[in-house]
């Protein structure tokens, strides 16, 4: 693929068996704020995001990750990915045409390696956003999404021959060799990363915060609203972003995050980061070390696939 046609991350769609909890979670002591519900299905938005909402709940028996939705910039690209996904041999899940969600526009569905749902769409209506305050500790955007692949390099062939996602930087281990590809579409150090993990599953969601006293403030809030902390808070290596874990009500691991590192792509070149040296995994030393529990946290359950996701 000659021309990246992946503008940006624009929401990810989750389906969790405690969807009232889940709401109460993210709508309120997370910091989203829910735009439309319908049936057991919300739309929650970034108060500084264009973006008609940046997570979907969905109330289901089974816990999954429904899809995780691209934006394009113009229908044209959309229909040239639609082709070239073909010619390739991906499944789609349905040709381009008429999106029938929040903020409307033009896209289409398909599986990628793992099975996972993967939507990309162009001509969405923007949401009128604002600026966050200083001092104002809720969700700026979406800044990232990690998965879980038991063949991560499989997995960031794929994203890079049939979406022409790039790799920024490398994690790995001694012992077991690599570990976690960071990925991108733009010069954001990352949109994705593929983790290293015994199954298919939804690693972390990221949120970007204004600043890092908003990021600080935020993770207090959080930590004193009796969710349950995993990982922080500190600052990575690869990417230099400021990260703190939490466990939504269903076990799903959700991050705050701001600074993440944009990059000179014409010259950047990756690095492989050896995570025994613990300011690899945290520059600052202030979290609690990344072991073996809060690895087995961010594993997650196993996610199916399979399933196609409704257009609403």
């Amino acid at each position: 693929m000659s021309t990246r046609l992946l503008t940006h991350l624009r929401h990810v769609d989750l389906a969790v068996p405690d969807y009232d909890k889940q709401l109460d979670f993210y709508a309120g002591v997370w910091g989203l704020t829910k735009v439309a519900e319908d049936s057991g299905i919300s739309f929650l938005a970034a108060e500084g995001s264009p973006e008609q909402y940046i997570v979907r709940l969905r109330k289901a028996e089974e816990k999954r990750l429904d899809l995780i939705s691209y934006g394009a910039a113009n229908p044209a690209d959309v229909d040239t990915l639609a082709e070239q996904l073909l010619a390739g041999g991906v499944q789609l899940i349905s040709q381009p045409g008429k999106v029938d969600t929040p903020g409307g526009g033009y896209g289409f569905r398909f599986f990628d390696i793992d099975g996972r749902t993967i939507e990309v769409s162009a001509d969405v209506e923007a949401r009128r956003h604002r600026r966050i305050e200083e001092k104002e500790s809720i969700p700026v955007r979406l800044s990232h999404v990690v998965l879980n692949s038991p063949n991560i390099n499989a997995t960031r062939a794929w994203y890079e021959q049939h979406l022409d996602f790039r790799l920024s930087d490398t994690m790995a281990l001694p012992q077991m060799g690599e570990v976690m590809h960071f990925m991108r579409i733009s010069n954001q150090h990352h949109s994705m990363a593929i983790a290293s993990g015994p199954h298919t599953s939804l690693q972390h969601l990221s949120f970007e915060m204004r600043g890092i006293d908003e990021y600080m403030r935020g993770s207090g809030r959080v930590m004193r609203s009796g969710a349950r902390k995993i990982w922080g808070p500190g600052r990575h290596m690869a990417g230099d972003n400021t990260f703190t874990y939490f466990l939504d009500p269903h076990g799903n691991t959700v991050e705050y995050t701001t600074e993440l590192e944009k990059l000179d792509e014409d010259t950047w070149h990756p690095h492989i980061y050896d995570l025994t040296k613990p300011e690899n995994a945290d520059q600052w030393g202030t979290s609690n070390p990344m072991n073996e529990m809060v690895a087995k946290e961010m594993l997650n359950d196993v996610d199916r696939g399979v399933f196609v996701a409704p257009p609403v």
